[in-house]
């Protein structure tokens, strides 16, 4: 099994439930808080403005405009 680049900040395309890796990496970046985001821990995301988030509390923020 090919294992991605250590460091390596992954490209995503995010859909409903899943998301679809487009380039190799380890990791993305929270939208809010420029975070690393283990793509093992990835656990939040919006399909809609295809953007990942570091925790729930920051997802919920940024869907209601907090932030």
């Amino acid at each position: 099994m090919l294992t991605p680049p250590a460091g390596r900040l992954a490209r995503l395309h995010y859909l409903p439930g899943t998301f679809r890796q487009l380039s190799p990496g380890d990791h993305v970046l929270c939208a809010v808080t420029g975070a690393k985001i283990p793509l093992d821990l990835l656990r939040y995301w919006s399909a809609e403005r295809q953007e990942a988030y570091a925790s729930a509390e920051i997802s919920t923020k940024r869907l209601l405009g907090q932030v």
